[in-house]
């Protein structure tokens, strides 16, 4: 899943673009940078805890804001961090389910770097491309 991180765009923010060949893979890689912005070392998610969310919205690029704060919401809310997903994509409903795989957060085991606060509006968007999705996201931390 590629995605890679932008510099220059903003200060006290971290921006990144992801792509992706179906929604499900741009979705997944957002979520595993938006991760990535908190947990350096990725690897030490180990996917003990299962969590299956639902969300609609009135389009794609609202889908993925939602999908990017609920991930954000249960690192707050429940202290979970995630690094599997399993998603299925209704683009005519605007709507997906999600499985994700994770585990609580833990400072022994994880390394981590910023507390990511929200996912912004600023210069967000969801496209279709040529080779399938492309999106770009920035992170209040």
């Amino acid at each position: 899943m590629p995605y890679k991180f932008i510099e220059d765009i903003a200060v006290a923010d971290v921006a990144f673009e992801v792509t992706g060949k179906t929604l499900e893979e741009l979705f997944e890689s957002a979520a595993l940078a938006t991760t990535n912005v908190m947990i350096r070392n990725l690897e030490s998610i180990k996917p003990k805890v299962k969590k299956t969310v639902k969300i609609q919205a009135s389009d794609v690029e609202n889908l993925l804001h939602k999908f990017l704060s609920e991930i954000v919401f249960l690192k707050d809310a429940k202290r979970l961090v995630f690094i599997s997903y399993k998603l299925k994509i209704d683009e005519k409903k605007n709507s997906l389910e999600a499985v994700l795989y994770g585990d609580k957060l833990d400072r022994n085991k994880q390394i981590h770097i910023v507390d990511v606060k929200a996912v912004t509006w600023h210069l967000f968007k969801v496209e279709k491309t040529q080779k399938g999705w492309r999106a770009q996201v920035i992170l209040d931390i």
